[in-house]
């Protein structure tokens, strides 16, 4: 069966409501809720930690049939400057869905990075780029054989998170977290406040307060 595309609708997302999703750390977003999306952790950025990129960007979806990576070739011509290519290949380790020079191309069109729930390879190159942000679930030499099969532009399943075409995904040092329009809108405000008392305490702490002042702990009970 040849790669299918499906309609995705364009997003309703001003870029000011992207925004100011940018300061917001993985760890403030997904202590939202469990609403917040955070897909599984066992899906590691490529980079040790202070050395990844951050992702950051809109959802551009695939479906592969490992050992078949057609879907992710035809995304080549759908992705746009600041969008994350999502890979769902259900977690297939043995066979990398994407390597540097599928990548490589991405990163020329302004790529922010991509996500597989799968496996990649050539991380020596990926390794390398400060501006394009690679997680990924495994890393396998074996590149696919073939690319007849496929889908794109529809929901996939990442680390057993929902994500659809246009969702907000970011990926920093502790992982990812995939976040619906319907979030992005609502949930921005609380983010807002809870990286603001976060900032509250370092300075509370800094400035020689106790831990009981500065998180309004209860007294403790003497045994």
């Amino acid at each position: 069966m040849p790669v299918t595309l499906h309609h995705a609708p364009a997003s309703t997302l001003t870029a000011a409501e992207i925004d100011r999703w940018r300061p917001i750390p993985v760890s403030v977003a997904v202590d939202l809720g469990r609403d917040a999306g955070q897909i599984d952790p066992a899906i590691r950025p490529l980079m040790p930690p202070g050395r990844q990129p951050r992702l950051f960007g809109q959802a551009v979806t695939v479906r592969c049939e490992p050992p078949d990576f057609g879907a992710v070739l035809q995304a080549l011509d759908l992705i746009g400057p600041g969008q994350v290519l999502v890979i769902d290949a259900a977690g297939h380790r043995d066979t990398a869905m994407i390597g540097d020079i599928l990548s490589g191309h991405l990163r020329r069109k302004g790529a922010s990075g991509l996500v597989v729930d799968g496996a990649v390879r050539d991380v020596g190159t990926l390794g390398t780029w400060t501006d394009f942000s690679v997680f990924a679930r495994w890393i396998t030499p074996r590149g696919p054989s073939s690319a007849d099969r496929g889908a794109l532009n529809l929901p996939v399943v990442i680390g057993g998170y929902l994500v659809c075409p246009g969702d907000l995904i970011i990926g920093d040092d502790d992982g990812l977290v995939a976040l619906p329009p319907a979030i992005v809108r609502s949930r921005i405000a609380d983010a807002e406040a809870k990286l603001a008392r976060e900032t509250a305490w370092i300075a509370g702490l800094d400035t020689g307060k106790s831990a009981t002042e500065v998180f309004a702990l209860p007294p403790m009970i003497q045994a």
